[in-house]
């Protein structure tokens, strides 16, 4: 896999926008500049349309990712609103300006060496972040500068027999983080869609609880016979747990007790659906890693 470099890099742009040419010197610093700025005003025009809300289906953005984020895998934002993912095979977490398109820094977990592992999801928990293993272990660590390699520390959640763990969020409301379940390995559980709460902090009270939905009521009138979620995130504004699941193609809204509100098909085409995150000012952000096509991070209007 191919490390990206320290320095910004600008994604291509697909939807909106145009990719920019190479050109030598500071022209191209200009160029770039420039292309940046453009996009971030057609962004901030379309979301100010009255009518760009209309269609939940068509994209506001589509920006084709580098090489060495072709497995880009979670997202998260940070409490000043900015957007990190990950790679899911080594502690590598990238910065991206969602609405200008371009890599802003990318740093490492690990010293001297950058750890490996199944990495399946990202969130911020006000100044620490996590990243959760396929095996339900949590890597707790502080963000980097650009190209800064980073300390961390592993939780064991002793879940690893439970599930296969895809999928982390932080729920603010609770302290805990949420573990979404992506393949059922407990008995008891089959047939369920299954969310772990961790909280952050031991305090009163049982560490880890278990948040379960019916698999009926979660894929809905779909026909979907299985759910296997790929991400999930909190909705900032409502507090309400939103899941993706890229082999259904799905997308599942409930409240933290469990009452689904909307099951729907994801907006868009939609490779390998992979992360997602939704912004304060209801932008909702989708991962895509590179299966087909390039890897990709798509922007549509939410809720």
């Amino acid at each position: 896999m191919t490390p990206l470099r320290a320095a910004t890099v600008l994604l291509g742009a697909a939807l909106v926008g145009s990719g920019c040419r190479a050109t030598p010197g500071r022209a191209a610093g200009r160029a770039d500049s420039a292309e940046l700025s453009a996009r971030a005003a057609r962004l901030a025009q379309t979301l100010a349309r009255p009518d760009s809300g209309s269609d939940h289906d068509r994209p506001l953005a589509r920006w084709v990712v580098p090489v060495g984020l072709s497995e880009i895998s979670g997202l998260a934002l940070t409490p000043d609103q900015r957007l990190l993912a990950h790679d899911d095979e080594r502690g590598a977490v990238s910065e991206i300006d969602y609405r200008r398109g371009v890599v802003v820094k990318q740093f490492l977990l690990g010293k001297p060496h950058t750890v490996h592992g199944d990495f399946e999801g990202i969130t911020v928990a006000g100044d620490r972040i996590f990243l959760l293993a396929s095996n339900g272990n949590l890597y707790e660590f502080k963000e980097g500068a650009a190209g800064e390699r980073v300390d961390y520390t592993v939780h064991d959640t002793h879940l690893g027999k439970e599930c296969e763990f895809e999928g982390v969020a932080y729920d603010p409301a609770i302290a805990s983080l949420l573990l979404a379940c992506k393949h059922v390995y407990s008995k008891e559980l089959k047939n369920l869609l299954v969310i772990y709460r961790w909280k952050l902090d031991q305090g009163d009270g049982p560490r880890l609880t278990t948040l379960t939905v019916p698999l009926d009521q979660a894929t809905g009138a779909n026909g979907w016979k299985t759910l296997h979620p790929s991400d999930i995130t909190v909705d900032p504004m409502t507090g309400n747990y939103v899941l993706i699941a890229s082999q259904q193609q799905a997308l599942i809204e409930m409240s933290p007790a469990g009452v689904v509100l909307q099951s729907r098909t994801l907006p868009g085409l939609h490779d390998m659906a992979e992360g997602v995150a939704i912004t304060r000012d209801s932008i909702l952000i989708i991962s895509d890693e590179a299966v087909k096509h390039p890897a990709v991070v798509t922007l549509y209007r939410w809720p």
